[in-house]
């Protein structure tokens, strides 16, 4: 394989809810490395009673890690491509000028909007043409709620964009949605693959401005002049990858079949590869989501809060003057006492609290549990409860697709989670492949050698990637042999029942 394969350097541009990074992947002798040569944070602004993402900031940074290739010994950048977080959105004029900063997701704007669509469409309706899972960030609602607050705004806009596509077009002067990310909006057909503007119509939200939807592996074009000058980027052409995180991530990969895939980050999204999307009353009543992937396939998932609860007790504690790091928090946690404070991370009180520590506090007050002691008792607490979500989310996979997984491979950040990883084994019961850390990035790469060319397909890539990053397991040990198990099993139960309270 190594012959076939041509030298080659990439340059992936992976931006995430909290940071961003460009990660230079050097293609040589049929091996793929990476190299993270910037990094940067992601922090929202608030202002005019809105929390927004600062993306002149993030470009300007994107441009800083264009202009810093040469000073890395690298003489040639193949081809560029940029992935980011899904659901937000940039309105573009008739001159392509950025109409305003773009929303966050987490703005308070969303709010009760979903329940209020949801009664004027109904789920159904909604969920047998999108196939989507329903979340009160979903795009749908965010342009629900603007063309309440500022409806001339959206008639004036030209182009509809998602955030990858904005930073591309600041690229290459191409407007287009590329089809991964703009099926977050909850607004594509999952049938037709293209937009729905059925659904928008009856919504009262203009079509005008949607953009045409591009193909993941589409080359989009070389940059603009203004880029020419630097001889690193000279023969440089811009790709679109899976332009959202999540189907980056799933593209590094080989997933499908009996091992489920869970990408861990702020976010936790498990599911599987489908050849085509499941949309069935069962499926909108667990809420999973049927997202595009990579050549025709569905991403069968459901988003799950993740390392959000962890990182939100972390700032707590900063606040009050204590710092911690990630690994003296996990060490810690080892030693606690186990399964003793179980929360649900999805739980709507989690969603963005002014302290994360009261928020858990408050939880297992109202479901009869005791206070955490600790920042490791803390810290087990939420990890364990992690653990236990992904069981119950991976048993309602199971119950979809009639597959009984037999391993889950995690990628991205939470892959690093020993603590996690481990729990995650113990409490499913299935061995826990862990790796690449790097896998959003990876599968940005993986497109872009598609997309150029450089390998024949996803599948090559795949295998390309699974060599020069082997994963590490974790079996399903339950240390402390069949007593700890039952105590899994005995936790799993009362976590079904905090799950089931309100019902």
């Amino acid at each position: 394989m190594s012959k076939a394969i041509p030298d080659r350097t990439y340059l992936a541009l992976d931006l995430g809810a909290e940071s961003g990074r460009a990660i230079v992947g050097r293609l040589r002798s049929g091996r793929l490395s990476i190299e993270e040569i910037r990094r940067f944070r992601n922090e929202p602004v608030r202002y005019n009673g809105g929390l927004h993402w600062d993306a002149p900031r993030l470009w300007h940074e994107m441009q800083q890690a264009l202009a810093s290739v040469g000073s890395h010994g690298i003489e040639r950048i193949d081809a560029i491509a940029a992935d980011t977080w899904g659901v937000d959105y940039a309105l573009l004029g008739e001159n392509g000028a950025l109409l305003e900063n773009p929303f966050h997701y987490r703005d308070a704007r969303n709010d009760g909007v979903m329940e209020r669509v949801r009664n004027a469409l109904t789920p159904e309706y909604i969920y047998r043409i999108t196939g989507i899972q329903f979340l009160p960030f979903n795009t749908l609602y965010q342009l629900c709620a603007a063309a309440q607050a500022t409806p001339k705004l959206l008639a004036y806009a030209r182009h509809f964009v998602t955030m990858p596509d904005l930073f591309h077009f600041w690229m290459t002067g191409r407007i287009g949605c590329e089809y991964t990310n703009a099926s977050t909006t909850q607004f594509l057909d999952v049938h037709t693959r293209q937009w729905s503007t059925e659904l928008l119509g009856r919504l009262g939200i203009p079509t005008q401005m949607l953009s045409p939807l591009v193909e993941p592996g589409t080359v989009l074009g070389p940059l603009l002049p203004e880029f020419a000058h630097q001889k690193e980027l000279r023969d440089a052409v811009v790709v679109a990858p899976a332009c959202h995180d999540t189907g980056s991530a799933f593209a590094a990969v080989h997933s499908g079949g009996r091992t489920a895939l869970l990408s861990s980050g702020t976010w936790s999204l498990l599911g599987t590869e489908s050849p085509k999307p499941v949309v069935t009353d069962k499926a909108l009543r667990l809420n999973f989501t049927n997202e595009g992937g990579v050549f025709g396939t569905v991403r069968l998932l459901k988003n799950i809060t993740g390392m959000w609860l962890f990182e939100g007790c972390r700032r707590a504690w900063q606040s009050r003057g204590s710092e911690y790091s990630h690994q003296d928090l996990l060490a810690s946690a080892v030693v606690k006492k186990p399964l003793q404070h179980l929360v649900d991370p999805d739980d709507s009180s989690f969603s963005l609290p002014p302290d994360m520590l009261n928020a858990i506090d408050a939880f297992l007050a109202e479901t009869g549990q005791p206070k955490p002691d600790s920042p490791g008792a803390y810290t087990r607490g939420v990890m364990e409860s992690l653990a236990l979500k992904y069981r119950y989310v991976l048993e309602s996979l199971e119950t979809l697709t009639g597959t009984k997984f037999e391993e889950i491979r995690v990628v991205g950040g939470g892959a690093q989670n020993d603590l996690l990883n481990q729990f995650t084994a113990d409490a499913t019961g299935r061995r826990v492949l862990a790796g690449p850390v790097e896998a959003t990035a990876l599968g940005n790469l993986a497109l872009q050698m598609v997309g150029t060319g450089a390998v024949a397909s996803l599948a090559e890539a795949r295998d390309l990637i699974a060599e020069s990053f082997p994963a590490r397991v974790f079996e399903p040990a339950r240390a402390g042999g069949a007593k700890a198990e039952a105590g899994w099993e005995e936790a799993y139960r009362k976590f079904q029942a905090i799950l089931n309270r309100k019902n």
